[in-house]
C-alpha cells in the first residue's frame, strides 16, 4: 500500500471496512521500512445511496468481465450481476469458475479503495436470463435499441451480449414488466453499453444529471 499510495510521514489517510463506515487517520513510520495508520478521528457511517442501482450484463471474453466490474464499482453501482444469455459465448467453467470469482471479487476490492468508495458492490456469480429477469420483474429496463431514457424508478438495467437478446429473451421480459432501455444512437460493445447503464443511473441518483421528459419516460 505505501508504494501504491506513495505515503509519507504523517499523511491523512480514510480506511474504510467496505460497508459504509470509515475512520480517518494518519501514517506514521514503524521500525524498518513498516508503515503504521494512527487513528486520527472518530469512526463515522455514510448510508446507502437509494436507491440501489443493478447492473446486470453477459459473461464477456478475456479482460473485458474484469474492466466492466472495476468501472461499474468506480461509477459506483450497488449490485453487479453477470448473466448466462442465449447468446453469451463464455461459459462458466467448473475448473476455472472459483479462480475467476476469486479474480473478480480483487477486483472490485481494488476499485472500490482506488474511487474511495464506502461500499463494496454485492457482486452475484453467473445467473441465467431468466432468474434476472424475475429479480427486475416491474422494475428493471432491458438494454435495447429504440427504448427510453433511464429512470430512477426502474434502477435495475440487463445488459445482453454482443450478439444481442434472442426474441425468446426479450418475449420474457416484456412480460415480466421490463421496458427497454436506450443507451443512446450507436452501438456500442457489450461491457461499454454495462458501464454507460450504470453511469446514467449513478448520475440520475446523485443528481448530477437531469430526469428525461420524453413522453417515453412517464
Amino acid at each position: 500500500m505505501e508504494r501504491v499510495l506513495r505515503l509519507r510521514d504523517g499523511e491523512a489517510v480514510a480506511v474504510s471496512d467496505g460497508a459504509g463506515s470509515y475512520r480517518p487517520c494518519r501514517a506514521r513510520r514503524g521500525a524498518g521500512r513498516r508503515l503504521c495508520l494512527e487513528p486520527a478521528g472518530p469512526v463515522g457511517f455514510q448510508p446507502r445511496s437509494e436507491p440501489a442501482v443493478t447492473v446486470a450484463f453477459s459473461l464477456l471474453k478475456g479482460e473485458r468481465t474484469e474492466w466492466a466490474v472495476e468501472k461499474l464499482t468506480e461509477a459506483g453501482v450497488d449490485e453487479i450481476l453477470l448473466l448466462v444469455c442465449e447468446r453469451t459465448v463464455v461459459r462458466p467453467s467448473e475448473d476455472r469458475s472459483e479462480r475467476r470469482w476469486r479474480r473478480l471479487e480483487k477486483v472490485a476490492r481494488q476499485a472500490a479503495m482506488q474511487s474511495r468508495r464506502l461500499y463494496l458492490p454485492r457482486l452475484a456469480r453467473p445467473v441465467g436470463v431468466e432468474e434476472a429477469i424475475s429479480r427486475a420483474a416491474g422494475r428493471g429496463f432491458i438494454a435495447e435499441p429504440g427504448g427510453g431514457p433511464p429512470r430512477l424508478d426502474r434502477p435495475f438495467a440487463l445488459v445482453g451480449p454482443e450478439g444481442g437478446w434472442s426474441s425468446a429473451e426479450l418475449a420474457r421480459a416484456g412480460r415480466h414488466g421490463l421496458e427497454p432501455l436506450s443507451l443512446g444512437a450507436g452501438v456500442l460493445r457489450a461491457e461499454t453499453a454495462a458501464v454507460a447503464a450504470g453511469l446514467l443511473l449513478t448520475a440520475l441518483r446523485s443528481g448530477l444529471v437531469a430526469a428525461s421528459t420524453d413522453d417515453r419516460s412517464r
